[in-house]
């Protein structure tokens, strides 16, 4: 018998059909002698019609009334799904984040999990009963629905089965698996049969859909193992893992993208210090992040200060730094809305030089023209401009022989 964490997205669940389809899954699980927590999202596409109901309201909704809002569609979720199995005969029962409770700080929209109470969930699960968790959602120490941002059912997951310390948690989606690149774009990608937690974790925060950044955060500090799995089918999909040395034979485990991103570039900016402290702190303050940053050689006393940030902080972040620029004296604040940044991902980066080389003359031969450079141990970002990014993606893909061949480590 295993304990065994199941988490749905909203493709998955997203009709009365699919959602009978989950709860079969569920009840062949269960019947095999394994405890179930089951974390589900809200039906595919409704967290959108509740975004664009808030923002038909206002402009800017208010935080705390914007997580009460969207946090419901997972409410209805645990309802349809508890309510399946019970039909089906089994005992099952239904849990909202604050009812277990799911302890978060009070950021909303983009909460952090603090702590999680096991205490009835153990309960539930030494009487059998199949639990059904909604996702994405916890309570504040006030007492306040708080929402865990976008994919945040993911974290949801990974968190209880940390929480309970269970021995698997599947993560079932509308792929099997995760692929050297998105299939969409590139039809020779292939399934990755197991990748580390540093080479998921750079491709979730790189643009890849798969995995909410945070689940593989909480996966790798409490040693979760992930199983990321189609609801689809019975394939075996993706192991995300503990690190090991044959890993490091992959030069380059995947490219990514990340579409959503706009640029803010400060014009002539005084090259002092502080300077950067007094754009970047207001849009901390509020909560937005930050993702490339680039400084340009000074000039007469002056430089350029650029950077990312997502599209959804995009028109908050430009009335921030519009403001700081006005304090520091700053010429102008220009923005590009069509970039991408392109990313390369692993481990075998770390023992292998050229590799930003070989990717930046692969972009160089097509055209491509490099706007902004990121890079860590085993990644390599550029800002290029949006409309190259499916190219890049397939020329790179190439380049560095992820087509057409079988990715996988084998033990």
């Amino acid at each position: 018998m295993a304990l065994v964490v199941q988490k749905y997205g909203g493709t998955s669940v997203g009709s009365v059909e699919r959602i009978r389809n989950v709860a079969k899954r569920v009840a062949e699980s269960y019947d095999a002698g394994n405890d179930l927590v089951v974390v589900v999202s809200a039906m595919s596409g409704e967290t959108n019609k509740l975004v664009a109901l808030a923002n038909g309201i206002c402009e800017f909704p208010d935080s705390r009334e914007y997580d009460v809002l969207v946090s419901s569609g997972e409410q209805v979720t645990v309802a349809l799904l508890a309510m399946c199995l019970k039909s089906m005969g089994y005992k099952a029962k239904s849990y909202l984040g604050h009812q277990i409770p799911i302890l978060t700080d009070s950021s909303f929209s983009k909460a952090r999990i603090k702590k999680i109470s096991d205490k009835k969930l153990r309960q539930d699960l030494k009487d059998r009963t199949i639990i059904i968790a909604a996702g994405f959602q916890g309570v504040d120490g006030d007492g306040n629905i708080t929402t865990l941002g976008r994919g945040g059912s993911d974290t949801s997951g990974v968190a209880l089965a940390a929480a309970l310390k269970a021995d698997v948690c599947e993560i079932y989606t509308d792929v099997d698996g995760v692929y050297t690149t998105d299939p969409n774009i590139c039809d020779t990608a292939r399934k990755i049969e197991r990748i580390s937690y540093d080479e998921m974790l750079e491709l979730a925060s790189l643009g890849a859909k798969v995995l909410q950044i945070r689940s593989v955060q909480f996966a790798k500090k409490f040693n979760v193992v992930v199983h990321v799995r189609s609801s689809f089918n019975d394939n075996p999909g993706t192991l995300v893992t503990k690190e090991d040395k044959e890993m490091e034979s992959i030069l380059v485990s995947g490219i990514t993208y990340a579409k959503d991103e706009t640029k803010i570039a400060v014009m002539r900016v005084p090259d002092k210090p502080g300077i950067a402290v007094k754009i970047l702190s207001p849009l901390s303050a509020a909560n937005i992040s930050v993702d490339m940053i680039v400084q340009n050689v000074s000039e007469d006393g002056f430089t350029d200060f650029t950077f990312t940030v997502t599209k959804a902080d995009f028109k908050k972040a430009l009335l921030i730094t519009r403001e700081a620029a006005r304090e520091i004296d700053a010429r102008d604040v220009l923005t590009d809305e069509n970039i991408s940044k392109v990313s390369i991902v692993g481990l075998g980066m770390r023992s292998h030089a050229g590799v930003a080389t070989k990717m930046f003359e692969t972009l160089a031969k097509e055209g491509i023209n490099i706007q902004m450079i990121s890079t860590s141990e085993i990644k390599v970002s550029v800002v290029i401009d949006a409309k190259y990014t499916e190219l890049a993606v397939r020329v790179l893909h190439d380049v560095f022989e992820l087509s057409g061949k079988d990715v996988s480590v084998e033990r």
